[in-house]
């Protein structure tokens, strides 16, 4: 597998219609790691002013996916995870900061954690997730 730069991952990311739709953006990318983020917008909040909560499984889902796609190379997909939620997101800026825990030649590990930017600056944990990406290239 060719090593995948930061520049492909962000290529990567503005080719899927939906990050696209929700301004998500690519903050860091490699050595097993990613951070997404994207700005927390009245249109992505529930009923009670919080961000919804399938903004923050989306997040989850592409940030763990992307970081798999530092071991993995490209050509994957999510293969499942679970996501807690903590408190209520309420802020500035969503940002999900995925690592892996352990890839092998098919599948990766990862944890994300999803924090959210307050308008003091504060950076507060909202969310935790894990899930495998498994790699759809036949050997």
């Amino acid at each position: 597998m060719t090593a995948l730069t930061f520049e492909d991952a962000r290529k990567g990311l503005a080719s899927q219609p939906f990050s696209v739709l929700l301004g998500t953006r690519l903050a860091s990318f490699g050595d097993g790691e990613t951070t997404l983020e994207l700005d927390i917008r009245e249109d992505l909040l529930q009923q009670n002013g919080f961000l919804h909560g399938g903004v923050l499984a989306y997040a989850a889902d592409n940030a763990i996916t992307f970081a798999a796609g530092t071991t993995l190379g490209p050509a994957i997909l999510t293969g499942g995870f679970s996501i807690n939620y903590l408190r209520p997101a309420k802020g500035l800026r969503l940002l999900a900061q995925a690592r892996v825990l352990h890839s092998g030649r098919s599948q990766a590990t990862c944890r994300c954690d999803l924090s959210v930017l307050g308008q003091d600056g504060t950076v507060t944990l909202c969310a935790a997730a894990q899930g495998t990406a498994v790699s759809i290239v036949r050997p």
